[in-house]
């Protein structure tokens, strides 16, 4: 049976609702993690450590029940001890966890600015418009990057709970926004 297109927008109209609220929800976190970024950033380090445990937990049980002659069991078995390891880890010490957590994010931004750099020449001829964007956000992740940096350890309390925070609040502007423009949307007619 066809999925009938012109229903998604109805569908939008109908959870619009439900959608503001989320929206709203996620921009009140959003707001208290960017007040409160070391609160923000214990928690996402906790998460992380409950989540990298359960992963090492299921991984665990995957292995052990698909028995060795599964392909890669070794490999997914050192895989999900380190998923268990590190999740433990972080849930013993998460104020650690945080420092390390903020060293890989900074790792990540330079990597992934240096990385946009190179594109952003290649870019420079295949798709003239864009690579200087491209060159700016490259920039822009080198410079994130080395503030974070040179800010170790001072950083680690704070960055990470400040970037959860500037993006659960423009992710519930966005749901928020997405919702008031549901609720326009022209509807369904019978039999169209």
């Amino acid at each position: 049976m066809p999925v009938d297109l012109p229903m998604a927008p109805e569908t939008a109209r109908r959870f619009s609702i439900w959608t503001a609220i989320y929206g709203v929800l996620l921009i009140i976190l959003g707001a208290l993690a960017i007040v409160l970024p070391g609160i923000a950033t214990l928690a996402t380090s906790l998460f992380i450590g409950w989540l990298l445990l359960f992963a090492g937990i299921v991984g665990l049980i995957a292995v052990l029940t698909s028995g060795t002659s599964a392909p890669g069991f070794w490999w997914n078995l050192v895989t999900a001890v380190l998923y268990l390891l590190a999740g433990a880890v972080l849930l013993w010490n998460p104020v650690a966890g945080a420092v390390t957590l903020t060293i890989i994010l900074a790792a990540y931004l330079l990597a992934s600015g240096v990385l946009k750099l190179i594109a952003a020449f290649e870019y420079r001829n295949a798709i003239p418009r864009a690579w200087g964007w491209m060159l700016l956000s490259g920039i822009v992740d080198i410079i994130l990057g080395a503030l974070i940096v040179t800010g170790l350890p001072g950083t680690a309390v704070w960055v990470l709970g400040l970037l959860v925070g500037i993006d659960l609040l423009v992710s519930g502007v966005a749901l928020l926004l997405a919702s008031f423009h549901a609720r326009s949307l022209p509807t369904a007619t019978v039999g169209a």
